[in-house]
């Protein structure tokens, strides 16, 4: 009866990996290739591993690491969030604006961000969820407006943020040998990862994206939920754009132009499917982990930074293509 009990045990230890790389295949390939980046980058250069740049690189990616989070709520709904680039960009001029010329308080400047950041999203979500227009039609409208209206209040310039305002502190701040962006993105990594996999509103965001007629019918209300997941992003993007606007000591139009698909480009990278139904915030961190340090690596080879764009580019591509193949491929061979 032991010696059953000890095959049996082998047999448990012998499956056990097997069954973490079948279900979690799309991470652990993410995974690989994040640490083949790294090897190959600190080959090539002599500072990559460096204490200093890797937290360099943490505090850069911290913006990217919170609205991919919120990006992973979107897609694992089966929608998307074209605007964040923009609401990025409004938000952080107009908080230069409230403390440089309106002179604001930091913490109502914070408030009132977050305030707008969610009002974008709401917008958003009304037309997809209640008006039924397709997400990417409304976020790709949203888009434009609201870079336009970022244009309009900056005429084109760059606001500056009063030097002296604590406003700067998440920004540009460390705590205990960490920067302020990296634990504010650190935070919304837990929260995100706490919610869509251990909260019943995570386990919504899965049903919506898996079959939202199925939900709908087994009583979820659906287009709440869907429009919550956009006001999370469009607050998630407001937070990454006051964090940029405090560690650059100004706020300008002209930031977050492509950052829409950095963060696309991170989450489905860490194998979130781009049909909805299934999402993985751990997944998200390697995917944005690996566009940041590729970003990096080709600035410390000293290579042209217009490769970077070449770079983001292909792998969004190579994304799609181990998503629809490999993640999932009964739907690839249906097409095929």
């Amino acid at each position: 009866m032991s010696i059953m009990n000890l095959g049996s045990s082998r047999m448990i230890q012998h499956s056990l990996p097997r069954r973490l790389l079948h279900n979690h295949s799309g991470v652990v390939s993410i995974a690989l290739f994040f640490i083949f980046c790294c090897v190959v980058f600190s080959l090539i250069t002599s500072n990559f591993l460096t204490s200093t740049n890797w937290l360099n690189i943490v505090r850069q990616s911290a913006p990217l690491l919170i609205v991919a989070t919120a990006m992973t709520l979107v897609i694992t709904t089966g929608g998307i969030d074209l605007s964040v680039g923009s609401t990025l960009a409004l938000v952080g001029a107009l908080s230069a604006i409230a403390l440089n010329n309106w002179g604001l308080p930091w913490p109502v400047v914070l408030i009132g961000g977050l305030l707008l950041g969610g009002l974008v999203g709401a917008i958003n979500g009304f037309f997809i969820a209640f008006e039924g227009i397709p997400a990417f039609i409304v976020t790709l409208a949203t888009l434009a407006v609201v870079r336009g209206i970022a244009l309009l209040v900056t005429q084109g310039y760059s606001i500056p943020v009063p030097a002296d305002s604590l406003f700067t502190f998440m920004g540009r701040a460390w705590v205990l040998g960490i920067p302020m962006p990296a634990l504010i993105g650190i935070v919304c990594l837990i929260a995100g990862h706490i919610l869509l996999n251990h909260m019943r509103f995570g386990r919504y965001v899965t049903a919506i994206g898996a079959n939202a007629e199925g939900a709908r019918r087994s009583g979820i209300n659906t287009k709440a939920v869907t429009m919550k997941v956009y006001i999370i992003s469009g607050m998630a993007a407001a937070l990454a754009g006051m964090i940029i606007t405090a560690r650059l000591g100004s706020g300008s139009s002209n930031q977050g132009e492509g950052f829409e698909l950095q963060v696309i480009a991170a989450v489905v990278l860490g194998s979130t499917s781009l049909f909805g139904g299934f999402g993985t915030v751990i997944g998200t961190l390697l995917g944005a982990l690996s566009i940041a340090i590729i970003q990096n690596g080709l600035i410390l080879s000293h290579i042209s930074p217009f490769y970077t764009q070449i770079a983001t580019g292909t792998i969004i591509l190579l994304a799609i293509w181990l998503n629809t193949r490999i993640l999932n491929p009964t739907r690839a061979a249906a097409k095929g």
